[in-house]
């Protein structure tokens, strides 16, 4: 069942505010949640501590892969050069 919107004419649109309503305080440095947060640079301090150790040698395995395969070619294409110029004949 729906419910029914409020048809009066002289209906309130919004609640009724307490304006006297005051939030509870913790007292001072005594209450025992309290605690200084940590500043966003020591947050990625810390992780990345923890994650700088494990995922180092294979960051370091990609690379070298990366590098060789990029390589390749290159060392490929000189020789394939080499070659060429082995076979004119430049005299």
């Amino acid at each position: 069942m729906k419910p029914l919107p409020n048809t009066q004419p002289n209906a309130r649109k919004f609640p009724v505010i307490d304006y006297h309503y005051h939030a509870p305080m913790l007292n001072g440095p005594s209450a025992p949640c309290l605690q200084r947060s940590k500043s966003l640079r020591d947050i990625s301090r810390d992780y990345f501590d923890a994650e700088a150790d494990r995922e180092f040698i294979s960051e370091a395995a990609v690379f070298t892969a990366l590098i060789v395969m990029a390589i390749m070619p290159i060392v490929t294409g000189i020789s394939a050069v080499l070659q060429l110029l082995r076979t004119l004949p430049l005299f």
